[in-house]
C-alpha cells in the first residue's frame, strides 16, 4: 500500500536462500490489484533490519536452516527502492533469472562449506555405528570377487550420502562418482582415488536383494538401533502409521485409493517415540492394512527387540487404521507388550456414550463457551473380536455446532484424559517425523517397477535418514522428542 513516498509492505515470502544472513532483499510487491496477472507488481529493495521483517529459519533435517521464511508487517520501503520502474517488477524478475548464478557465486561458499561440513559428518557417524557394513553384511555380495571393483558397503555408502544430501535419484551418481568430496567421504583420495560406483551399478545393486535379503537388511538395522542405547530402557513407545506415496506407474502392490483418489503405495512407518529413530518402512499395497498385517509387523519388531531387551515394557501406538483385534490380542498374551490405538467410532458406541456427551454439552450450553471437553470410559466388544470387552476411552468436545467424540481402545492405566490427550495424542509427532523422511529425503521416489527394489529404496532412504537423524541430534536442543534414556552411538562415542 502506497503512503505518500513510501510503501507499507505486508505478506510473507518463503524458501529465501541465506535470508537470515542477508541485510536486504529483493521482494516481488503487488502494487496495483486492479492490473492483470503479471502486471501491477513491482521489484522493490527492502531492508531487512527494520521491526517490520521478521525472518523464520526452515530447519531441514540436518538441522541447517539455509532456507527461510521472511515476513513483513507494515515493513516500509520508500520510491527509490522501487527497481526497474513502478509495476515492471515482472519485467525485471525474468531479466534477473538469467543471472541467477550470480545469486548461486555470492552464496557458494556458504553452501559449499555447508555440504562439505556435512558429507564429514555423514562419513564419521557412519564409521561409529558401522551402518553401511551392517547392511552390507546383510545384503550379502554373491558377486565374483576377481571382477568386482567396487565394494557393496562402497556402492552403498555413496548412494545413501548422495540421498542425505540431496541427490536422491540414482541417475545422480553419474556425475558424483567423481565428485571429489563425496569421494573423500567414501575414503578415496579426491584426485588420485578411483571414481565412485556408476549410475548402472547403483540400479544394479537396488534390483539385487530378494525378499530375504531385505529382511535380514531390515531386522540388521532394527538390531543396531537396540545396541545404540547404552542400557535397555525401563519403556519405549512405538509409533506405528502409514502414509499415501502416489505412483505414475503399474509398479506391483500399487492400488487406487479411495480416500487419496490416487493409484498408491501406503507404506508402514514404525518409529521410537523418545528418539524420532526409525526402525522400519516397509512397502505395501495402497489399502489400509487388515489385522493380520498389522499383527506381523508388531510381532516382528517384538521379536527383534526382545533379543537384546527382555523386560523393556513396548506402547504400541497408532491411529483407527491400527486398532485390529489381531493387534491388540497379540499384545495382550505377550509380558509388558502395551498399546493404545485409536478406534473408529459406530453406532453401538455412540449409544453407550450418549449420556456422557449430553452432559457435555448441557454444560457448554449453560456456561455459553465456545467449547467444553469430557471423557467417557466404557467397556466394549466388537462382533469381529475373538476376545472380551476392552477399555475404551471417549472423548467428548461440545462446540456451538454440535459433539464430537473420538475412541481410543488401550490396556493402559491411568486417567482417562491423560490418557488421550498426553499420551495417544503424541502420536501426531510421528506424522512430523513421516513428512521428513518422505520430504525432506524424498523417500516417495518408489519409481521402480519391482516391488523388491522399491522396498530396496525405502531402505536406503530410511539409512540416510538414520545419518540425518544422529546429526540433528548431535545439535544442543534441536530435537524436542530426545530422552536421557537414549544416546546414539554418536553421541557417546563423540
Amino acid at each position: 500500500v502506497r503512503d505518500g513516498d513510501q510503501w507499507v509492505l505486508n505478506g510473507q515470502k518463503i524458501w529465501t536462500s541465506a535470508g537470515h544472513l542477508a541485510d536486504h532483499i529483493f521482494t516481488l510487491v503487488r502494487t496495483d490489484p486492479d492490473a492483470p496477472r503479471h502486471k501491477g507488481i513491482s521489484f522493490i529493495l527492502v531492508d531487512m533490519r527494520q521491526p517490520g521483517v521478521e525472518v523464520r529459519p526452515i530447519k531441514m533435517i540436518s538441522g541447517e536452516s539455509e532456507f527461510n521464511e521472511v515476513f513483513y508487517t507494515d515493513a516500509v520501503a520508500s520510491n527509490d527502492d522501487v527497481v526497474g520502474g513502478l509495476n515492471n517488477g515482472w519485467a525485471v524478475a525474468m531479466t534477473l533469472l538469467g543471472f541467477e548464478r550470480g545469486e548461486a557465486a555470492a552464496t557458494g561458499p556458504i553452501r559449499f562449506q555447508a555440504e562439505v561440513d556435512r558429507l564429514l559428518l555423514l562419513a564419521k557417524a557412519d564409521r561409529q555405528i558401522g551402518l553401511m557394513d551392517t547392511l552390507a553384511a546383510a545384503f550379502g555380495d554373491r558377486r565374483d570377487a576377481a571382477r568386482t571393483q567396487h565394494g557393496l558397503a562402497d556402492i552403498l555408502r555413496a548412494r545413501i550420502f548422495a540421498i542425505a544430501c540431496g541427490y536422491e535419484d540414482g541417475n545422480d551418481l553419474g556425475t558424483l562418482r567423481s565428485d571429489p568430496m563425496l569421494k573423500i567421504a567414501c575414503g578415496r583420495l579426491p584426485e588420485t582415488g578411483p571414481d565412485l560406483a556408476s549410475q548402472p551399478t547403483v540400479s544394479r545393486m537396488e534390483n539385487a536383494p530378494g525378499l530375504r535379503d531385505l529382511v535380514r537388511m531390515q531386522a540388521a538395522m532394527l538390531e543396531l538401533w537396540c545396541k545404540s542405547y547404552k542400557k535397555p530402557p525401563d519403556s519405549i513407545v512405538l509409533d506405528i502409521d502409514d502414509t499415501t506415496d502416489v505412483v505414475h506407474g503399474r509398479q506391483q502392490l500399487c492400488l487406487f485409493n479411495a480416500h487419496a483418489d490416487e493409484y498408491c503405495f501406503m507404506p508402514v512407518h514404525i518409529y521410537d517415540a523418545s528418539s524420532g529413530h526409525c526402525l522400519l518402512a516397509g512397502l505395501r499395497p495402497g489399502k489400509t492394512p487388515a489385522g493380520k498385517e498389522v499383527a506381523c509387523h508388531i510381532r516382528r519388531t517384538v521379536r527383534h527387540i526382545r533379543k537384546y531387551w527382555p523386560d523393556t515394557e513396548i506402547v504400541w501406538r497408532g491411529d483407527g487404521h491400527y486398532g485390529r483385534d489381531e493387534a491388540m490380542a497379540f499384545c495382550e498374551s505377550q509380558q509388558n507388550v502395551r498399546y493404545i490405538f485409536g478406534f473408529a467410532p459406530n453406532a453401538v458406541l455412540k449409544d453407550m456414550v450418549f449420556p456422557d456427551a449430553d452432559e457435555v454439552c448441557v454444560r457448554r450450553a449453560l456456561a455459553q463457551s465456545e467449547k467444553e471437553r469430557g471423557f467417557a470410559e466404557l467397556q466394549y466388544k466388537a462382533k469381529s473380536w475373538k476376545s472380551g470387552p476392552r477399555r475404551t476411552i471417549a472423548r467428548i468436545e461440545a462446540t456451538p455446532r454440535g459433539a464430537d467424540t473420538r475412541y481410543v481402545v488401550t490396556d493402559l492405566e491411568g486417567d482417562p484424559a491423560h490418557l488421550y490427550e498426553q499420551v495417544y495424542c503424541a502420536r501426531g509427532t510421528a506424522e512430523n517425523l513421516i513428512k521428513r523422511h518422505k520430504s525432506q529425503l524424498a523417500s516417495d521416489r518408489t519409481s521402480c517397477r519391482s516391488a523388491l527394489a522399491n522396498q530396496m529404496r525405502l531402505v536406503l532412504h530410511s539409512a540416510a535418514y538414520w545419518l540425518m537423524r544422529l546429526l540433528s541430534a548431535a545439535v544442543p536442543a534441536s530435537e524436542p522428542l530426545r530422552s536421557e534414556e537414549h544416546t546414539s552411538e554418536l553421541q557417546s562415542r563423540g
